[in-house]
């Protein structure tokens, strides 16, 4: 797992581990580095996934405004968020992704896949509400915890999925 010092060398160096932050300062972590939201969608429609991805379908989603004070208020339910920051991640690491406990304190998760080597994008994860008084959420907010993980030897081949370079 790479430390606070780690993370910050790799930030600075090229291409960034991570960029367009928002206060890396803040951001950087003891052993993690956060992640602010930059926007949040509503799933509308159902999705379908199979073996080999001939008949996934990510189900359409409709964009929640934040108020005139940069607030949303979401009721309990599932939602897509869209992070601020872009991840580069190398061939010598991998990343595992945590909510913060301030979340988890208000009845609220962040669920996310790993995060493979050679993965670069602009990620998005599933945001749940479960505290049946819903949940006021702040654009740019902290609400995801990014542990990276050196590998023992780098991978021969990065991730180079469908959603490579998303949201870029």
């Amino acid at each position: 797992m790479l430390s606070r010092d780690e993370l910050k060398d790799r930030i600075n160096s090229e291409p960034p581990l991570v960029e367009n932050t928002i206060d890396t300062e803040t951001q950087l972590q003891p052993n993690s580095f956060e992640l602010t939201l930059k926007g949040i969608e509503a799933l509308k429609g159902t999705g379908a996934v199979d073996f080999d991805n001939t008949q996934r379908h990510i189900p359409e989603s409709e964009s929640i405004e934040f108020n005139a004070e940069g607030w949303a208020f979401l009721k309990p339910g599932t939602y897509k968020i869209t992070f601020n920051e872009v991840v580069n991640i190398p061939l010598d690491l991998a990343a595992i992704a945590r909510p913060r406990s301030s979340l988890l304190r208000c009845g609220v998760t962040v669920e996310s896949a790993v995060w493979d080597s050679g993965y670069r994008g602009r990620s998005e994860s599933m945001l749940v509400v479960h505290n049946p008084n819903g949940f006021r959420v702040r654009q740019n907010a902290r609400l995801l915890q990014l542990v990276f993980y050196n590998l023992l030897r780098e991978v021969s081949e990065g991730y180079c999925g469908r959603y490579q370079n998303e949201n870029l």
